[in-house]
């Protein structure tokens, strides 16, 4: 599948700045592009691209000391977070899908209920009218939720937002993500209690992501349960600009001790099994992004819990009452120096 990078409007935004270095920041999917990329600009500019290799996930791993390197940032494959990134000297590209989606849907179209929620990763969030306009052909209703402050499209869902599902839920019998793969439709599929269905518009694949939900979440309750005994906590904080929560490891520290257990903090700002590996403790708590504690659960050595499930293991929140921590509206910036 193709991805439309933009050039012209990237070497449009380079140009009007008169920057003589770029640097260049890609999501996992979009890296092999990296090279075509910065050869074009400097066969185009004669400007000097510097390719970011650190791992990205999303608008909330801005790379913020760009400036190191570059005059200038451009950052691939994501939407820009609300509020997050007032820097005229950063570019967004979204990298949108070169798709149609009107013969996938009609394929899968008699399959649908009556009312039908649309959700989207950014890629293919340009779909979602035309999709609402086939579906509300058919004789049903289509409706496209409007996320909180961290969303920045109607029906778009972020790995760990799905604000956009959670304000229209209450209409729709079923959700239909239009996109790939399970990252993006699973964190819809963990905030709300409504049946979703993915819809893959290159292939045309329809499939339900509910029997991947459900196994994941009984892999939580067990992390849950590993960690009912634990007596030391660590505390950690993410410094990337997009999953910087102290006022939730604050609350989580609070809880702890409140609770008789040990709370110590901790920050960094690639939050992974290795980075955890040699801290004394019997479980960590995570105040980043709630998939870094969910997606590799089980490389961790020790329960690796998000704050809502802290709250279960510490008696104050039922099991029944589950809940995705979902990062909302505009988080707090971590201090840099000056």
């Amino acid at each position: 599948m193709r991805f439309d990078l933009q050039m012209d409007r990237v070497e449009d935004w380079i140009r009007d700045r008169g920057i003589s270095s770029v640097a260049l920041q890609f999501p996992e999917g979009l890296k092999a592009r990296a090279t075509e990329v910065s050869g074009r600009i400097w066969s185009d500019l004669g400007v000097r691209a510097v390719i970011l290799g650190c791992p990205c996930y999303g608008a909330c791993d801005l790379f913020t000391d760009y400036r190191k390197y570059a005059e200038g940032l451009v950052h691939f494959g994501h939407s820009p977070i609300p509020g997050l990134a007032d820097d005229d000297g950063v570019l967004f590209v979204e990298a949108r899908a070169e798709v149609a989606i009107e013969g996938p849907l009609r394929a899968v179209l008699g399959s649908l209920p009556d009312r039908v929620g649309l959700l989207a990763s950014v890629q293919y969030v340009g779909l979602l009218e035309d999709a609402k306009r086939i579906i509300e052909g058919s004789g049903r209703t289509a409706a496209i939720g409007k996320g909180d402050g961290r969303i920045f499209y109607p029906g778009q869902v972020l790995g760990c937002n799905c604000s956009a599902a959670l304000s229209v839920s209450g209409e729709v019998d079923c959700f239909l993500f239009i996109g790939e793969g399970d990252f993006h439709p699973l964190a819809a599929a963990f905030g709300v209690d409504r049946r979703l269905i993915v819809l893959d518009p290159m292939t045309g694949e329809a499939r339900s992501v509910d029997d991947l939900r459900d196994r994941i979440l009984r892999k939580r309750f067990a992390q849950m349960e590993a960690a009912r005994g634990a007596r030391s906590f660590l505390v950690v904080l993410c410094g990337k600009v997009g999953q910087y929560r102290p006022r939730e490891a604050d609350r989580a520290e609070a809880m702890l001790r409140e609770a008789g257990r040990e709370a110590h903090r901790m920050v960094a700002d690639e939050v992974s099994p290795q980075a955890l590996l040699p801290y004394r403790v019997d479980a960590f708590v995570s105040t980043a992004c709630p998939r870094v504690a969910m997606d590799d659960q089980a490389r961790y050595p020790r329960p690796m819990l998000t704050v809502p499930e802290l709250e279960i293991v510490l008696g104050r929140r039922a099991w029944e009452d589950y809940a995705f921590d979902s990062i909302r509206g505009r988080p707090a910036s971590p201090a840099r120096p000056s």
